[in-house]
């Protein structure tokens, strides 16, 4: 999974958001260090419904423009957590193989 698709599935992890909402949670879960352009996350949100990892929660109207607001699907959720428990293995065995693990057990 490419790190702007995790970064989108986990900013709709805890609850729904609308795009620009998206765009400031994914900047805030990378420490800034991930600014999503407009048409990047559109983008990305099509693909994402495409692949039925998503679905549009809500629509409304604000100021004459369409706003929508977007959701987890299950299938967006069990993807976003294989990844999760992916990531979590590798830090795992990357952590070992410098010997953190080691030296934090007997610290």
């Amino acid at each position: 999974m490419q790190e702007p698709t995790l970064l989108l599935l986990t900013a709709l992890a805890d609850q729904p958001r609308h795009g620009y909402a998206i765009a400031r949670e994914v900047e805030a879960i990378s420490g800034g260090r991930v600014k999503l352009r407009t048409g990047t996350l559109y983008g990305a949100l099509e693909r994402l419904l495409q692949q039925r990892m998503i679905e549009v929660h809500s629509e409304e109207v604000v100021d004459s423009r369409l706003r929508r607001t977007y959701t987890l699907t299950s299938s967006g959720r069990t993807a976003l957590a294989a990844e999760v428990e992916r990531i979590a293995a590798t830090a795992r065995e990357a952590a070992r193989r410098l010997g953190v693990i080691g030296e934090a057990a007997t610290s």
